[in-house]
């Protein structure tokens, strides 16, 4: 190929050069060995370097029909790669040539040769802007008005990629001759809506809808036109306009309410319409559309005449499908029982909404949540007034007999479940009827009634247990509670699961009812334990550390520990130290361990100790030579410690003596991982409490990190964090207070900052640092003392909010301290001390009651008797009779 010359006429491209470029893009385009592949790249390189190498490839990718046309597309991409490297250094000359052959191309027969004109197009007008091309817009026009269905399309795919790219170019006032582009395209392709052919409605549909959110005014003077547009296209035979209609009126909704109110009839009509469609993915796309109607605040009333065929549309689309291969096994009458079967991976992880139009299960599955979802919203914004044509429906469908009828059964299982608590005012004087016709569900054959019966039953756990004061609401939470624990061994993992969920939120709302069935609930519970496969495993041992939480301390018996704890040791003794399951066991046994007596757990404590212990070491030498491992074993090792901690007090001393937990503890407050950092700061609290003796040795190291916790930039990012720190300072402070002398004054400049933005802190932060500041202030007055005049009054507020205890105390005993070391601060503010005090419902600790009321007379001493009546006088009344 030679160099670009001096022509007297418009360029042409030599037949040679031409065929040697066609020819290495033939050659490229072949399964070559590396070596010859890069030979080829060579050789178009070098002709790269040629001046006019880029109109050959325009070209070959417009104008070479005999040319095969991934080869023309292969030029094309090379094309627009070279042009938006060099595009300004090419000769004017040849940049037209190269327009014009790219607006050539968009005439192309063929939809892939047009899309790559126009997205070089584009790339163009990114490089040398509208000023360069003033002609494109006119010859866009042009293709648009010219009859041509190839140039129709190309010209709409050369705008969408410009608004793609250029988003603004469009929009703008400066673009064409003063104009706004979009306003006059938008004109055009309002009509290609009534094209004979689908692609040109599909593309101007998608492209006007890209203009919905900034609305330019051709399309908001247009707005009827459009919508007449959308109502029209909502009968598109091609789903995927279907789908872009939705999207067009979701979008309104959302950002441009009003141009649908005057039209909102004939919007409501047609999402009904295609909220109904035949293809899921329309009818998922059109049931986010109720959602957004609420949150664009709409009056509600509009949508009430439409009640009865929305509510029956959603129940529609809640059934489960019968094409649905997924539910194979499920439908299966009792013929499977996979209970033992252990679980695939899929079935582990965790159930999240996806996004893939092409999954059709993930789209089914999208579909029935979304439509429960919009009947959610309906109950919430409706109540009971959409129980009086909807509850016959759900009637009906739970009377149906028949194996064919399971679909809609479950269906309106699931949709009494939904409006639970939306039209409870409805629902709850038929709460026997409901549970009557829910309870024999929980043995029908087919699962997948059986599992959202367990469901629909728990969404309705609240009322049952508000009933359960008489004897009839007493027996009705006795058979619900029973026939829940049956289900928990039911054959199928799927029902297991259920049960043990809706077990879980019963035991939430029982707690203390629970107590005479304990025993019963407990053998329950631990007898398919060593059955359940790992999924449910986790589920189970949910619904156990929720028992324990409820029940508290009725649950501190031996008969009780004797149920409990075994079948949970062994099966803990099952799992390797570096098993998942093992995580979900020691959250339990860290509820349990809260709940019992430190006399019941005993015996199973140094076991339980060790192997957290080892747990720890084993992934801090994990960690070395994978700094990115997962800290979760250590967080959950660390937070079961500090709860045996709590429960044993000083009695956990022999264990600790006995181990190397101090040092592993320090590596953890040194952990890159916030959560990690968070328990171990716990745990050196609750550790600085009952046995300080260990700790003494490296409390300097232990200190300066917890300081360091204070002093991080954007605290609110590692607050509780910050806070576990800061607690645990204040407990070392009484505990080792010769120890914390070198880091008062650190700690207190971190403190103040915290106290004065209590506004913009969470609550137990502002609470642990009024605390930490007091505790400070007892042990060591003479070093805290110099700072009251910065934060004597914050820190008074901060107290004044603090709940009444041991801790509130300490605090108490620091700021009578500082009221004697510093009168004059203490003087200034009295008002805020004695809003404190006032805070107090009882002072329990008799030494600090005396410590209080001396304040109160010192202050009375430093003023004379006219100025502290009237002190007393201004006072407010309720706050003078608390202090009083």
């Amino acid at each position: 190929m030679r160099r670009t010359i001096t022509r007297l006429g418009p360029w042409q491209p030599h037949a040679e050069g031409l065929n040697q470029i066609i020819l290495l893009l033939l050659l490229d385009n072949l399964p070559f060995s590396t070596v010859i592949r890069t030979q080829i790249r060579m050789q178009l390189l070098h002709f790269s370097l040629f001046g006019d190498f880029n109109n050959y490839l325009a070209f070959i990718l417009s104008r070479a029909k005999d040319v095969p046309v991934e080869i023309r597309k292969v030029a094309g991409l090379l094309l627009k790669n070279g042009l938006m490297a060099v595009y300004n250094l090419i000769e004017p000359e040849h940049q037209q040539y190269i327009k014009l052959q790219l607006l050539y191309g968009l005439g192309e027969a063929n939809q892939h040769i047009r899309s790559t004109c126009g997205t070089t197009i584009s790339n163009v007008i990114q490089q040398g802007g509208i000023l360069g091309w003033p002609e494109l817009f006119h010859t866009l026009l042009h293709f648009l008005n010219s009859g041509d269905p190839n140039r129709n399309g190309g010209a709409m795919d050369a705008l969408s990629k410009i608004s793609e790219n250029t988003p603004e170019l469009l929009d703008s006032d400066d673009a064409w001759s003063g104009q706004r582009p979009i306003n006059i395209f938008l004109l055009e392709l309002f009509e290609f809506f009534h094209s004979p052919h689908a692609n040109l409605r599909k593309l101007s549909l998608r492209f006007v809808n890209k203009y919905i959110i900034s609305m330019p005014s051709g399309l908001y003077t247009s707005k009827n036109k459009y919508l007449d547009g959308l109502f029209l296209l909502a009968n598109e035979p091609d789903a995927a306009v279907r789908k872009l209609v939705c999207t067009a009126l979701l979008q309104l909704v959302e950002f441009h309410p009003s141009v649908l109110e005057p039209r909102l009839k004939d919007v409501i009509e047609c999402m009904l319409q295609l909220n109904k469609d035949n293809n899921d993915v329309v009818a998922l796309e059109a049931c986010g559309f109720w959602s957004k109607y609420w949150d664009a605040q709409i009056p509600s009333e509009n949508l009430r005449e439409y009640l009865p065929r929305l509510t029956l549309i959603l129940l529609s689309n809640m059934a489960y499908p019968n094409d649905d291969d997924l539910l194979a096994d499920a439908e299966v009458i009792d013929a499977k029982e996979d209970e033992s079967i252990p679980d695939r991976y899929q079935d582990l992880k965790p159930q999240l909404p996806c996004s893939d139009e092409d999954d059709d299960t993930c789209t089914i599955c999208n579909l029935r949540k979304c439509s429960a979802s919009a009947l959610d919203v309906l109950s919430n914004v409706f109540g009971a007034k959409i129980l009086l044509t909807f509850m016959p429906i759900i009637e009906a469908n739970l009377s149906a007999t028949g194996d064919e009828a399971w679909r809609d059964k479950e269906a309106a299982v699931l949709a009494l479940g939904v409006i639970a608590r939306g039209c409870n005012n409805g629902l709850y004087p038929r709460l026997s009827e409901i549970v009557a016709s829910l309870i024999p569900l929980l043995d029908h054959k087919f699962t997948l009634i059986r599992s959202t019966s367990c469901w629909t039953l728990s969404q309705f756990s609240k009322y049952i247990v508000q009933d359960s004061g008489n004897k009839k609401g007493y027996e009705q939470f006795d058979i619900v509670l029973t026939a829940l624990l049956q289900r928990i061994s039911d054959t199928n993992k799927l029902v297991q699961g259920a049960a043990c969920s809706a077990l879980a939120i019963l035991e939430e709302e029982a707690a203390e009812k629970l107590a005479p069935r304990l025993k019963e609930i407990l053998q329950h519970l631990m007898h398919p334990l060593g059955e359940y496969q790992k999924r449910n495993l986790r589920i189970i041992c949910d619904a156990i550390g929720t028992l324990v939480d409820a029940v508290g301390e009725e649950l501190d018996q031996p008969v009780y520990v004797e149920i409990l704890i075994p079948p949970l040791l062994q099966k803990w003794q099952n799992f390797s130290i570096f098993d998942k399951d093992l995580l979900t066991l020691l959250e339990c046994f860290t509820s349990i361990v809260q709940a019992l007596g430190s006399i019941e757990f005993s015996e199973f404590t140094e076991h339980l100790f060790s192997r957290c212990i080892t747990i720890i070491e084993a992934q801090q030498r994990l960690a070395k030579a994978h700094p990115f491992s997962d800290k979760d074993f250590i967080t959950c090792s660390l937070d079961f410690l500090s709860g045996l901690t709590g429960c044993f007090d000083s009695g956990i001393e022999s264990l600790v003596l006995q181990s190397n937990l101090r040092d592993m503890l320090l590596k953890c407050c040194r952990d890159g991982a916030p959560d990690v950092r968070q328990s171990a700061f716990g745990l050196l609290g609750d550790l600085a409490r009952v046995c300080p003796i260990y700790l003494h040795p490296r409390v300097p190291e232990f200190l300066y990190l917890a300081v360091k916790q204070l002093k991080i930039p954007k605290l609110e990012k590692t607050i509780s964090v910050a806070n576990n720190a800061c607690w645990a300072i204040g407990e070392l402070a009484v505990q080792v207070p010769q120890e914390i002398s070198p880091f008062v004054t650190t700690v207190i400049s971190c403190l103040i900052p915290i106290l004065h933005q209590s506004e913009g802190v969470e609550k137990s932060m502002v609470e642990n640092s009024a605390i930490t500041l007091g505790r400070l202030a007892f042990v060591c007055p003479d070093l805290v003392s110099p700072h009251m005049e910065k934060c004597m009054q914050p820190w008074c507020i901060s107290l004044s909010t603090t709940r009444d205890g041991i801790e509130k105390e300490d605090a108490f005993k620091g700021l009578c301290a500082m009221v004697k070391a510093n009168p004059s601060v203490a003087q200034s503010s009295l008002v805020y001390v004695c809003k404190a005090i006032a805070s107090w419902k009882k002072i329990w600790s008799t030494e600090l009651n005396t410590e209080v009321c001396k304040v109160m007379h010192d202050y009375q001493q430093m003023l004379t008797n006219e100025a502290w009546d009237k002190f007393m006088s201004d006072l407010d009344p309720l706050l003078k009779a608390n202090i009083a």
